[in-house]
C-alpha cells in the first residue's frame, strides 16, 4: 500500500478519534455553562426565597452560577409551561411548588398544560409547615375552640386564603370535610397574597387563616397571632408548644404541608439526573443552605428523583381527591 496512503488514513482515524474524544468529554462536562431556575412567581415570596438559598449552595457545588428568573403569571402555570418546553439538557430548571405542580392540575386538569408528573424529577427540597392561627383576642383558645365553632355556627366563621388553588384554601376544606360539613360551612375570603391573608386576620376581616409558616413568622414571634396547630409530622423547634394536628385529632392535615422541589424538562438524561443527585445530597448538608431554609420558615428534607416522584404522586392523590370531594373550581 501506498506509505502516502497509509499516512492519510491513519491521520484520519487520529482526527476521528480526537473528535470522538472530543465529544465524549464535552458530554460529561455539566454543567459547563450557567443554569437558570425559574421561579414561577414573582420575587419575595417563598418560593423565591427557596430558590436563591438553593442557587447560592448549588453554585459552589456545581462550578457553575445558578441565576434565579422569576416568570410569573397564571398561579404558576407560566413559568411552569416555559421549563416543560425547554431543552432537556440541564440548563432551564423549574423551583417546583405545591400549588402549580399538583394543586392546578387537580383543579383544572384540562387547560393548565401539564401534568403533575410531566416533568424530570430531580429532588425535594424543603417542607412549608401550614398554622392555623386566630386573632390573640379570638375566642378561640385552641383548635378543638375553632371545631366546635365552626360545627356549631355553619357558614358564619370565615377563613383568608392567598387563591383558590393553594394549600392555605384546601387545608380548611379538608377539616370541613372531616368533620362531615360541606364546603360552604366556612366562608373563604381570597387575598393577593399570603401576607395580606395573615392581615386580614390581624385586622379581625376573618375568624382564622392556614397559611404556610413563612408568611406568619414575625407576627406569631410578635404575639400578634395566636397559632391553634402544626400541620408538620412533629412538632416545631420554633413553637415547641404548639400541637401538631395529628395531637389535635386531625391526622390527615398532616397532607396539608407546602413544599419546594427542583425539577426539569421531562426526559433528561441519567447522567444530568444523577449529577444533580450528587450535588443535592452536598446542598442537604451544607450548613448555609440548612440555615437559609430556616431562616424563611422551610424544614429540610431533600430526597432523591424516585423517592420525591412518589411524594409527589401521593399529595396529588390527596388533593385531588380533596378538590373532587370539596367541589372546588377556579373563579
Amino acid at each position: 500500500m501506498n506509505v502516502s496512503v497509509v499516512r492519510s488514513l491513519v491521520a484520519g482515524a487520529l482526527a476521528t478519534m480526537t473528535g470522538l474524544a472530543s465529544v465524549a468529554a464535552a458530554a460529561e462536562v455539566y454543567p459547563a455553562k450557567p443554569i437558570q431556575l425559574v421561579v414561577p412567581f414573582s420575587a419575595g415570596g417563598d418560593a423565591d426565597q427557596s430558590a436563591r438559598n438553593l442557587a447560592a449552595s448549588a453554585a459552589d457545588i456545581l462550578g457553575q452560577p445558578m441565576i434565579v428568573v422569576n416568570k410569573a403569571g397564571g398561579n404558576g402555570i407560566i413559568g411552569s409551561q416555559y421549563v416543560k418546553a425547554a431543552k432537556p439538557d440541564g440548563y432551564t430548571l423549574l423551583l417546583a411548588r405545591t400549588g402549580p405542580q399538583i394543586l392546578l392540575p387537580a383543579l383544572q386538569p384540562q387547560t393548565t398544560g401539564y401534568a403533575w408528573n410531566d416533568f424530570t424529577f430531580l429532588g425535594l427540597l424543603d417542607l412549608n409547615p401550614v398554622i392555623c392561627a386566630v386573632h390573640p383576642d379570638s375566642p378561640f383558645k385552641n383548635f378543638q375552640d375553632l371545631v366546635a365553632g365552626l360545627q356549631a355556627k355553619p357558614g358564619k366563621l370565615s377563613y383568608s386564603h392567598p387563591g383558590v388553588a393553594t394549600v392555605p384554601n384546601l387545608t380548611p376544606q379538608l377539616v370541613l370535610s372531616s368533620l362531615g360539613l360541606p364546603p360552604g360551612a366556612a366562608i373563604n375570603v381570597p387575598y393577593k397574597g399570603g401576607g395580606e391573608a395573615v392581615l386580614a386576620v390581624m385586622s379581625r376581616e376573618v375568624d382564622f387563616s392556614c397559611g404556610n409558616l413563612s408568611s406568619m413568622m414575625g407576627n406569631l414571634t410578635g404575639g400578634k397571632l395566636r397559632p391553634l396547630i402544626t400541620t408538620t409530622p412533629e412538632r416545631l423547634n420554633k413553637f415547641p408548644n404548639l400541637p401538631t394536628a395529628r395531637e389535635a385529632g386531625f391526622p390527615q392535615l398532616e397532607a396539608m404541608l407546602g413544599w419546594s422541589a427542583l425539577y426539569g424538562p421531562p426526559n433528561m438524561s441519567t447522567a444530568t439526573v444523577n449529577r444533580w443527585v450528587g450535588a443535592l445530597q452536598r446542598v442537604a448538608g451544607d450548613a448555609r443552605w440548612i440555615a437559609g431554609t430556616q431562616g424563611f420558615g422551610g424544614i429540610p428534607r431533600v430526597l432523591p428523583p424516585a423517592d420525591t416522584e412518589k411524594f409527589v404522586g401521593e399529595s396529588f392523590s390527596i388533593n385531588q381527591r380533596i378538590v373532587r370531594d370539596a367541589n372546588l373550581k377556579l373563579e
